[in-house]
């Protein structure tokens, strides 16, 4: 895949960007909408003597449960946004890499970023003997490349050169970014479709009409488990590209596509980590790093965040 350009990628994703803080608003709102619809028909149809019209009285509940619905949301993010650092260690088990502890691997990060004019990212490690790694962060200061103890001592040099510009090149995109804003609105949903699932079994409990009350939690299950597959796919429609275009900035990066090709044939052999479970950090890293036969497995796993490695690989060596 032809590389195009650091500022073209850039201004794409930053739209992309912009795109997801509207869509995934816009989608949630639209979910609510449709609950509170059925909720003002199935009250109109308990109260047929008052001859409300139903659209608007669902309008008036609607607009005035948004302020609500826009302010948890927005809690919810900020929440989300300035903790994800703190998230991202405590799913990966990553811990700093001390300069004085591997003076290889930053001289590699600090020649890769001199060359680009980068603030050289803060280095984690994860201490596991597989070969993985992955790139996170929001802004220079929580800008963070980690990587795995096996990625380390299994790498040489050029092979592990390659899979850390790479990473620098998901930071150099805004990919991480971008992905953050994704996985914090999609487990907006997932939290949302938890609830309406958990919901059913206290449906009916203190009304007269059981029937119409089990009718609308099933319909807030339904919307719910359809706004959040719109929100999966979503997140996955900027989730392979970006591993391509993040392939092609390295080879651009270190002129050396053959080495990121050889580091993937080695990471596609053992790519998993024990520690990581979270299948929405399990995205950012350079390969998956769960199985598919993961205990935590569901239907959404059924869509993959990553492209073929034997893909990426093959058009690495196209390079050469």
């Amino acid at each position: 895949m032809k590389y195009i350009g650091l500022h073209e990628q850039v201004r794409k994703n930053n739209f992309n960007s912009t795109l997801l803080l509207i869509a995934f608003p816009a989608l949630l709102l639209g979910m609510f909408y449709i609950i509170i619809f059925f909720i003002a028909k199935d009250n109109a149809s308990e109260y047929p003597g008052e001859n409300f019209p139903v659209s608007t009285d669902h309008n008036t509940m609607f607009f005035s449960v948004v302020p609500f619905i826009l302010i948890g949301v927005g809690i919810w993010f900020l929440i989300a946004w300035a903790g994800h650092a703190a998230f991202i260690r405590l799913a990966t088990g990553a811990k700093p890499l001390e300069r004085k502890e591997n003076k290889r691997v930053y001289n590699l990060v600090e020649n890769l970023c001199i060359s680009k004019g980068m603030k050289m990212p803060q280095i984690n490690i994860i201490e596991d003997d597989s070969l993985n790694a992955f790139a996170s962060g929001i802004n220079e200061k929580s800008y963070t490349v980690t990587l795995s103890r096996g990625i380390i001592n299994k790498l040489n040099d050029e092979e592990l050169e390659g899979v850390i510009a790479h990473e620098l090149s998901h930071i150099r995109n805004r990919d991480v970014r971008l992905l953050i804003i994704s996985i914090i609105f999609v487990g907006v949903f997932a939290f949302l479709a938890e609830m309406a699932f958990r919901s059913i079994r206290f449906a009916g409990r203190g009304k007269r009409d059981s029937k119409g009350s089990g009718a609308i939690v099933l319909i807030a299950i339904v919307v719910t488990a359809v706004a959040y597959f719109i929100s999966i796919l979503l997140r996955f429609g900027i989730s392979r590209r970006r591993e391509y275009l993040a392939d092609a900035g390295a080879a651009e990066m270190t002129k050396k596509p053959y080495a990121l090709a050889s580091a993937l044939k080695k990471i596609a052999d053992d790519p998993y980590i024990e520690a990581v479970e979270n299948r929405d950090v399990a995205q950012l890293f350079t390969q998956n790093p769960t199985p598919s036969t993961h205990k935590s497995a569901s239907w959404d796993n059924l869509f993959a965040t990553h492209p073929p490695i034997n893909k990426r690989i093959e058009l690495l060596e196209q390079f050469v």
